[in-house]
C-alpha cells in the first residue's frame, strides 16, 4: 500500500484529508506540528508528504530542508493558504516538488497525489548520505567526516552514529539504544551502551568546540546542537 505522511495543524483540515486518502486506498501518517514531521519524514520510508507551510515547532519550508539536508529525496506537496510568488518560489527552493493553495477541492489534491506517487517506490528515499551539522556520513562507503577531518568508527560505532542521527533532537532511552543497534534486550547490569557512546564521544566531539552527544541522566541520550 502506498504509504503518505500529512503534516497539517488545522484538526478540521487533517482529518477530511486523511479520511479521504484513507477512502483511496493510502495508508496514511499524520502530524500535527513540524518536528513530529520532520521526525517520522527521517525515521520512516513514504511515497510522498503532504506538507502546509505555517504549522508549529518548525514550519514547512524549515522541515523540507532539513529532510532535503538528511538525503531525502521523497517527493513533497507542499499546502497553504499563501499565495503569492515568493511563497511559491520559497517552497520549490526548499525541495518542494509542487504547491497546492487552500483552498482546495479533495479531488485536485488527489489527482496531485497520484502523479508524485508514480514517481518512485520509497526504498529509494532513504538516504545513501546523512548529514548532521557538519557530520557527513556515507552509507554505502561507510565513512565519515566531520568539518574536514575523517573520523575512522568501528562497525557497530558507525551503526550507533547512523541511529542518534536519524533519531536527531530526540532523548533516546538506553533500552531502545541496545534493541536497535545492538538488536538485544537491555540488560540493566551492562554497560555495552555506556561504553560505545563513551568511545563515539572520544572520536566526535573531543577535538570539536561544539559537543553534539549529550546525556540525560536516567534516561538516555541526544544528538542535538548546542
Amino acid at each position: 500500500m502506498t504509504k503518505l505522511l500529512v503534516v497539517e495543524d488545522e484538526p478540521k483540515t487533517l482529518q477530511s484529508i486523511r479520511q479521504g486518502l484513507e477512502e483511496n486506498h493510502y495508508e496514511v501518517d499524520i502530524a500535527y506540528d513540524g518536528q513530529i514531521g520532520r521526525d517520522l519524514a527521517l525515521r520512516n520510508a513514504y511515497h510522498l508528504l503532504i506538507v502546509d507551510i505555517i504549522i508549529p515547532g518548525i514550519n514547512g519550508i524549515q522541515l523540507v530542508q532539513e529532510i532535503r539536508r538528511a538525503g531525502i529525496h521523497t517527493p513533497v506537496l507542499m499546502l497553504t493558504a499563501l499565495d503569492s510568488s515568493k511563497d511559491r518560489i520559497a517552497s520549490f527552493d526548499s525541495g518542494a516538488d509542487q504547491y497546492l493553495s487552500k483552498p482546495f477541492e479533495f479531488a485536485e489534491l488527489l489527482s496531485r497525489v497520484r502523479n508524485l506517487t508514480k514517481r518512485e517506490t520509497p526504498f529509494p528515499f532513504q538516504a545513501q548520505t546523512l548529514q548532521f551539522a557538519d557530520i557527513t556520513m556515507n552509507l554505502d562507503t561507510k565513512t565519515v567526516q566531520r568539518g574536514d577531518k575523517l573520523i575512522e568508527l568501528t562497525v557497530k560505532e558507525f551503526t550507533l552514529l547512523e541511529f542518534l542521527i536519524r533519531n536527531r533532537g530526540r532523548v533516546i532511552s538506553k533500552t531502545e539504544i541496545a534493541e536497535k543497534v545492538w538488536d538485544i534486550d537491555f540488560d540493566t547490569g551492562t554497560n555495552v551502551v555506556e561504553v560505545y557512546v563513551s568511545y563515539l564521544r572520544r572520536k566526535i566531539d573531543k577535538d570539536f568546540d561544539q559537543k553534539l552527544i549529550h546525556t540525560h541522566y536516567g534516561i538516555g541520550y541526544i544528538l542535538k546542537e548546542e
